[in-house]
């Protein structure tokens, strides 16, 4: 399978949908749909099934990102500190 480009390409990049995926690493549609399946089942990523308009035109796509990923504070100042 192709989970971990996938994987890691979600890591860097942060959310994406499934095309943007296939877009950026090569690998076809239904390549990156089964890992992105598996990868869901096995808890690493979280996705749902979005419904985005171009042109007025409805594209289905599955959105995902890293499961239980919180990013670090930017630096800086913070409100109460």
């Amino acid at each position: 399978m192709n989970t971990a480009p996938i994987l890691a390409y979600l890591k860097k990049h942060g959310q994406l949908l499934d095309s943007e995926i296939a877009a950026a690493t090569g690998i076809p549609m239904k390549a990156v749909r089964a890992s992105i399946t598996d990868l869901s089942e096995r808890g690493e990523i979280s996705r749902c099934s979005v419904t985005r308009y171009h042109d007025g035109k409805p594209v289905e796509g599955i959105l995902c990102r890293i499961s239980g990923y919180v990013p670090p504070a930017s630096p800086g100042r913070k409100p109460g500190q």
